[in-house]
């Protein structure tokens, strides 16, 4: 008789990769989609006010400096930009420069530039509210000055809350010795943030500069 050899077979049960969203990534958006009602009541509030004095408005909106505005706004808005490509290299975990070129930095260099367009914003607003208080629009003059005030105050005060948060995220670099995903993830988040603001004062911008 022949022998029989049987040769056995074994299957490997594999199970599915399951990918789940970055909980830190997910909880910031949660976070600022409460955001987004906060400064809606702030819209809210300042339509109400000027719905029910559109010729204090009229008179008010007409002082402000619409050039000086504007270059600050795109002062800001840019930072959006490079804040975008510092997180493009973070993705690609590069903290630092390889070379002087632009194209050739890292996430610190662009963070770095970021946070200095986000402090000169903030800086000139701090000037256009101390020439429009030499000029009589203070928070408590009129409702025109307060509803000014509380809607791109708080927005100021959010972007000094970010200016904060990339020198954390600058830090937390300097501060381990190799960079990776957990640092990535920090720039990532704070960029959400940061993009956040900036569309906001878009908004506000619009309202309040645009459609007197």
């Amino acid at each position: 008789m022949g022998s029989v050899t049987s040769t056995s077979i074994t299957y490997q049960a594999t199970a599915p990769v399951i990918k789940r969203p970055n909980t830190v990534a997910v909880g910031t958006i949660v976070w600022l989609g409460s955001e987004v009602m906060f400064f809606a009541g702030l819209f809210a509030i300042y339509f109400t006010l000027r719905s029910t004095s559109p010729a204090l408005w009229e008179f008010e909106a007409d002082r402000l400096n619409f050039p000086y505005s504007l270059t600050n706004t795109i002062i800001l808005v840019s930072s959006s930009f490079t804040c975008q490509f510092g997180v493009f290299a973070a993705e690609r975990l590069q903290p630092y420069a390889t070379g002087w070129k632009p194209t050739q930095w890292g996430m610190t260099e662009w963070f770095f530039l970021t946070y200095a367009l986000g402090a000169i914003f903030v800086a000139g607003q701090i000037w256009e509210y101390a020439t429009l208080v030499s000029e009589g629009i203070a928070i408590d003059s009129n409702s025109y000055g307060s509803a000014f005030y509380l809607t791109t105050g708080f927005h100021g005060l959010h972007v000094t809350g970010g200016l904060i948060a990339f020198l954390l995220v600058i830090g937390r670099v300097f501060s381990v010795k190799n960079f990776g995903h957990r640092e990535a993830t920090s720039a990532i988040v704070v960029s959400y943030y940061w993009h956040f603001v900036d569309v906001v004062w878009i908004g506000l911008f619009l309202v309040i500069y645009v459609l007197k």
